[in-house]
């Protein structure tokens, strides 16, 4: 087993409740995700905000544009401050990513952690280094990127 960790933090001019108002509802997923990942949501009706046990499906094209679906649930929420969701079904073997918002002056800091691990052993580590590591980190350069043009003009 070999379980990776992916850390990063952004600063954001934002109020806690805006940011809590914007992570907090699946609906936003698609506008902080690469284009050529091709992520749409599946599940209909989607709730405002998310809740602990809210499962919600997606297809994702994570590599070599391979279309998967893909299967979160929301499993721990806490109001304003955090959320976790974890993979049920998709290209992990483990994906669990804890999104938390910190009030700073000025706005907010927003840690992200993800833990997860690859299938296939030894062959998945091996890819982990090749491939995975560097797309996960280009995952969060973009959204990093799309959050501070969404919100460079959002003065709280």
């Amino acid at each position: 087993m070999s379980l990776h960790q992916f850390k990063t933090f952004q600063f954001l001019p934002i109020s806690n409740k805006r940011a809590w108002d914007f992570f907090s509802s699946a609906k936003n997923l698609s506008v902080i995700t690469p284009p050529e990942m091709d992520f749409n949501i599946l599940t209909q009706n989607l709730p405002e905000e998310i809740y602990e046990g809210m499962k919600i499906d997606y297809t994702v094209k994570p590599l070599l544009g391979i279309k998967m679906k893909w299967q979160t649930e929301i499993s721990k929420v806490d109001q304003n401050f955090s959320f976790t969701d974890r993979q049920l079904i998709g290209p992990y073997k483990t994906w669990i990513h804890t999104h938390t918002f910190y009030p700073q002056k000025g706005g907010i800091l927003m840690k992200d952690v993800v833990d997860y691990e690859l299938p296939l052993g030894n062959l998945g580590n091996i890819m982990h280094w090749l491939i995975v590591r560097n797309k996960i980190e280009n995952i969060f350069v973009f959204r990093k990127l799309a959050l501070e043009k969404l919100f460079k003009n959002d003065i709280d």
